[in-house]
């Protein structure tokens, strides 16, 4: 992927009539002439490898929510730290260690660790969607902290988190932050789908939604805009 390239629309269509849904002309969050959002990001960076996609998308992202908190008269807190770690050698959050293969917010701190060798291996396997699921999602929950959202389970969280994800990507591409092109057009699929539960157990306490799930919510982001999720 190049630095402003995102292939998004023909994946989204197919996620769209997976969940069915269906995928509107123009997706919300446009900015108009004129906005602050229309005249460029202070996010730097080619987008070109894994590292450069990794340091773009928490860039954008949490842009993306800063330009939205101060829309609606309130102020966006950036996360303190963006931790990558290896194994099982990750900082732990509120006295609970970090586990391999994975990436999650800790609240204890305000901020986000992912191990890097995991997440670079979906990077190589599965394209550079990869990114752009898991650093949106947990930048998601990040938002849900500082709107003191109330979960009676837990899949509620993280199905919100894919909607915030969806949204934010959807708000980017509308700005021309990202460009979304035909070609690999699957990757953000192939992403849901393998982070998706293999079984709709919706009440456990580490249920993130099944991979239809994922996506319906990440599409109802895009195409509706995060006021809806």
């Amino acid at each position: 992927m190049t630095r402003r390239t995102l292939a998004v629309l023909l994946l989204l269509a197919a996620v769209l009539v997976a969940s069915c849904g269906t995928l509107t002309g123009s997706p919300p969050d446009r900015a108009q002439p004129g906005d602050a959002a229309s005249r460029g990001t202070p996010c730097e960076g080619t987008g070109d490898d894994f590292p450069g996609d990794v340091k773009l998308a928490r860039c954008l992202t949490e842009w993306f929510w800063s330009q939205r908190f101060q829309e609606s008269g309130g102020a966006y807190r950036p996360i303190t730290r963006f931790v990558a770690y290896r194994g099982a050698d990750g900082p732990d959050c509120g006295g609970q260690a970090a586990v391999p293969e994975n990436a999650f917010y800790c609240p204890y701190g305000h901020f986000i660790a992912y191990d890097a060798v995991w997440l670079k291996a979906m990077y190589d396997q599965m394209g550079d969607g990869a990114v752009y699921v898991v650093i949106p999602h947990e930048l998601g929950h990040a938002v849900q902290a500082q709107l003191v959202e109330d979960f009676g389970f837990n899949v509620q969280r993280e199905l919100q988190a894919d909607c915030y994800a969806g949204a934010a990507l959807s708000g980017l591409i509308r700005v021309g932050a990202l460009n979304a092109e035909q070609g690999d057009e699957e990757e953000l699929l192939t992403n849901l789908q393998a982070a998706g539960d293999p079984t709709d157990v919706w009440w456990a306490p580490d249920a993130h939604g099944t991979p239809q799930q994922r996506q319906g919510h990440f599409a109802h982001g895009y195409t509706e805009g995060v006021g809806t999720c």
